[in-house]
């Protein structure tokens, strides 16, 4: 049985980018439509949209999805930047904005900018000074920080947010450290591999075992028990393997071999979604009851198969 609080289903939509602002805006409608809940981008230096600019078009072009970045990079913007970014499209879109934030793992967009790759440990020193700046600078009156890497002195961060003291914050992890991080600080926690090698490989992937979520998952439990808060968080995942079909086997095993992985690892993993309809459904409630996830997110081409799932399942 799950450590944490029966919560009711949330599906979000990892999208990156269209050919035009129709295309991006369409896409939105097509995933409010559907009944996904939040609409949510990378934050790279790849082949994508901008994540602040193409977030609030999606906002705006829809009524009800809440949009947010899963994650953005705490090294790519000073955080009193994006915290003021972050405020303003939640007042934009009256108050539909989720604050997905991480220390920033992929080595090319750090190479291919000559931003300093840092040590792991020095990269979430840094976070979690930008993490009590952003939640810090969104909140009334001055707000002043003297740390190692961020200095704050008395600045009011306006606009204020819509939703009140902040937006909900989503921090993704798949190490001890940042996870207990979020257990104590996160509304929201994201469950991912490892990523300590900087690019997604075999360190990665084994790191998405069933066995690898059980610990990340206790160490989530433990460190949201010991700060009280347990009752407080909502558990995510970033299913990547995602197939709705009637033959599943089969399915199972060209991803495990298309991935250098046991057939076992995807059978499994909660990063993947795989199997009919009443499959699917089925993997999502045992994951609930047995890690806590209720909140799962597709990749964009998943929108419409994954749709029936999202229908029978959302908010129960």
């Amino acid at each position: 049985m799950s450590q944490f609080p029966h919560r009711g289903f949330r599906f979000g939509i990892q999208v990156s980018k269209a050919s035009t602002a129709t295309d991006w805006a369409e896409l939105a409608r097509r995933a409010e439509g559907a009944g996904y809940d939040v609409l949510t981008m990378p934050d790279h230096f790849t082949d994508q949209l901008a994540p602040v600019p193409a977030l609030m078009a999606a906002a705006d072009a829809t009524t009800t999805l809440r949009v947010g970045a899963l994650v953005f990079d705490n090294d790519y913007k000073h955080p009193v930047v994006l915290a003021k970014e972050l405020a303003t499209m939640d007042v934009l879109s009256n108050g539909r904005t989720e604050i997905g934030l991480g220390a920033g793992w992929m080595i090319s967009d750090y190479e291919q900018a000559g931003i300093p790759y840092d040590s792991p440990k020095v990269r979430i020193d840094r976070f979690v000074e930008g993490l009590a700046i952003i939640k810090g600078v969104m909140q009334e009156g001055p707000f002043s920080h003297s740390g190692t890497h961020y200095t704050v002195t008395n600045y009011e961060g306006y606009p204020k947010p819509v939703q009140k003291p902040v937006p909900p914050i989503l921090i993704g992890g798949g190490g001890k450290r940042v996870l207990t991080l979020a257990a104590r600080e996160a509304d929201i926690i994201g469950i991912n591999g490892t990523l300590t090698a900087g690019v997604v490989g075999p360190e990665a992937l084994d790191t998405m075992t069933a066995a690898s979520v059980d610990e990340k998952v206790d160490i989530v439990a433990e460190a949201a028990r010991a700060a009280g808060r347990i009752n407080d968080i909502e558990m995510n995942i970033r299913t990547f393997f995602v197939k709705v079909t009637n033959d599943r086997e089969a399915t199972v095993d060209g991803i495990s071999k298309m991935f250098g992985v046991s057939h076992d690892l995807i059978d499994a993993s909660p990063f993947a979604l795989i199997g009919s309809v009443e499959s699917c459904i089925e993997q999502l409630l045992e994951r609930r009851e047995k890690w806590g996830f209720s909140y799962t997110i597709v990749g964009g081409e998943n929108i419409e198969e994954c749709a029936p799932i999202v229908a029978a399942l959302r908010g129960k």
